[in-house]
């Protein structure tokens, strides 16, 4: 009985170090990113890729963002510095629909099969709001901590456009089609970011958005508001960094950060003490 427990120590002990060592094991094109070396290849038939820190910190945290990845960078270098990855799958156009997902379960896969933490910062900016608030519902134990920066909360403002913001028909009838849903249908949906919290207060994840208070693509008063206050209600911890305007030229949606600083503290300290 002995000799066989000393076995399984040693397996365990192969396993654990099996894992580690493949957090720098990454396949695909090599290439550079602010310093960095980057890697793409591609999970489930979709384009993907990862920024690998100098030195990974210890449990191997990462940051997932979703769509426009290169948009606000600047808290992603910082954390970078501090041992993170930084991934992205590209499942650009599918809006957060159940396609799309089914695209992150598998890259979640292939991203902790090779050592990295089994729980993720998710980092949404814009209408990828859809795909962070949809993927943590479905995995709220996969799921550390939450960042959006101007997110889309509910498609019946954008792409709809229904209420205050400007909308967009394209982008609206692609989501209907994505999404597999009437007009009528979608007007009625229920499976929004603002609908979806109860898992994730649950599971007491952090949130932190950042918003324009001038932004007529993506209104907050439609969105992170109506998100954030529902979150408290159920218990749950949001953050809002409210910035006073946007550029003109992006209709509000726009703005130069503010705080990377703060944003990456926020996430260090929920996803690095995994």
């Amino acid at each position: 009985m002995h000799r066989i427990s000393s076995l399984l120590a040693i397996c365990l002990l192969l396993i654990c170090l099996t894992t580690t060592s493949l957090a720098g094991d990454w396949p695909g094109k090599k290439s550079g990113w602010n310093g960095y070396d980057r890697f793409d290849f591609s999970v489930d038939d979709r384009p993907a890729y990862v920024v690998v820190p100098k030195e990974a910190a210890a449990g191997n945290p990462w940051v997932w963002r979703a769509r426009f990845p290169g948009f606000h960078a600047e808290a992603d270098i910082l954390l970078l510095e501090r041992g993170f990855h930084i991934a992205y799958i590209n499942t650009d156009n599918m809006l957060g629909s159940e396609r799309a997902m089914k695209h992150w379960d598998k890259f979640y896969d292939f991203m902790t099969e090779r050592g990295l933490s089994s729980q993720v910062a998710l980092e949404g900016v814009s209408r990828g709001g859809l795909f962070i608030y949809g993927w943590a519902a479905r995995h709220p134990d996969r799921v550390a901590c939450i960042y959006a920066d101007t997110p889309v909360c509910d498609i019946k403002s954008w792409p709809k456009g229904a209420g205050n913001g400007v909308g967009s028909q394209g982008s609206w009838d692609v989501l209907l089609k994505e999404y597999g849903l009437t007009n009528e249908e979608a007007m009625k949906y229920d499976r929004n970011p603002i609908d979806l919290l109860k898992p994730i207060a649950k599971a007491k994840i952090p949130v932190l958005h950042i918003v324009s208070l001038n932004d007529k693509v993506v209104p907050p008063t439609e969105n992170t508001f109506i998100l954030a206050e529902r979150y408290r209600k159920l218990g749950g911890s949001i953050e809002i960094m409210e910035v006073k305007a946007g550029t003109e030229k992006s209709q509000g949606h726009h703005f130069t950060h503010p705080d990377p600083q703060k944003v990456a503290d926020f996430i260090a300290e929920h996803a690095a003490k995994q």
